[in-house]
């Protein structure tokens, strides 16, 4: 898959193309739906396929007092769509200045012509335009007239619950990390740099590799089963979001036990593929307590991990 980062880098003269329109944060079930539509139009039509999406979100920029931290990074967001075929994606800076444009420019002057789309496909929510006044009923209504076919994917409901990057980060801060799971349709993961703490995993028989995460954590605290990515080896672990309450911590940390792996890792990119909750985080009465309730952890980590194997 090609990226884009620029309306430039789509030539004048190009053919048309089947357009995905979204966010995609998380690109979860229902941004799946969207996507997998767009490629499937683009081959039966046989044209190129792009997805457009836009780093920051537009949250981000109109209300960043109230913007939520992302589900994904767009380095992630761009691993996960890449998978299904999209022939390439255009990431657009948004900016104030974009979020200017009037919904009907956006479809004349960028769909059509600048991104010479034949058909898009978008969800039933999505938004666009100054004021977020563009819609999926507006572009069905004046698609046509530019010669587009509009393609719109109704939501998705998935154990009762619609899918949106709503929903999934309501479960993330509830730590429903199987059921976020169940929406997203891989797991919720964070990747960051391996950085010093105060050894206190090691003392305990426990070895922890401390995260420095690369974007504010949605989860709950508590302790998780998860698979750790390091270059490209995968091993489960045993995770701990927390403040540590029972040695009388405020920072929050993420801390990883790797069931599998000897070495240093410190300064290294560590990512953490959150599978199930195991438990909420708990104080203590000493550490011998805390030393047998994490060899408990590790063992049921160990059990869930062994299932996600199977």
């Amino acid at each position: 898959m090609r990226v884009l980062t620029s309306l430039d880098f789509i030539p004048a003269n190009g053919p048309e193309q089947v357009v995905a329109l979204g966010g995609f944060d998380g690109v979860h079930r229902g941004h799946q739906v969207i996507l997998k539509m767009a490629v499937s139009r683009a081959r039966a039509v046989e044209l190129p396929s792009l997805a457009v999406s836009f780093d920051p979100l537009p949250i981000e920029v109109l209300r960043p007092a109230e913007a939520p931290p992302p589900i994904t990074s767009i380095e992630e967001r761009l691993g996960l769509i890449a998978p299904l075929g999209v022939d390439a994606t255009l990431v657009l800076a948004f900016t104030a200045e974009f979020s200017q444009i009037e919904p009907e420019v956006f479809v004349s002057d960028i769909l059509k012509g600048r991104l010479h789309a034949r058909e898009v496909v978008l969800g039933f929510n999505h938004t666009f335009g100054r004021r977020a006044r563009g819609n999926a009923q507006l572009l069905e209504r004046i698609g046509p007239e530019h010669g587009m076919a509009v393609h719109v994917i109704p939501p998705l409901t998935v154990d009762g619950i619609v899918v949106s990057s709503s929903a999934i980060r309501e479960l993330l801060r509830a730590g429903d990390v199987r059921k976020a799971r169940a929406l997203l349709g891989h797991p919720y993961q964070i990747r960051g740099v391996v950085q010093r703490g105060a050894g206190r995993g090691a003392q305990l028989g426990f070895p922890t590799a401390n995260l420095k995460p690369d974007r504010d954590l949605i989860l709950a605290p508590g302790v998780y089963a998860a698979w750790a990515h390091i270059d490209d080896t995968v091993v489960g672990a045993v995770v701990n979001v927390g403040v540590r309450p029972t040695f009388g911590e405020s920072d929050l940390w993420v801390e990883a036990y790797l069931l599998e792996w000897t070495g240093d890792l410190y300064d290294r990119s560590l990512g953490l593929m959150f599978l199930e909750r195991i438990r909420p985080e708990q104080k203590f009465s000493g550490v011998d307590a805390l030393r047998a309730q994490i060899a408990r952890d590790v063992s049921e980590s160990r059990r869930i991990l062994a299932e996600h194997r199977s």
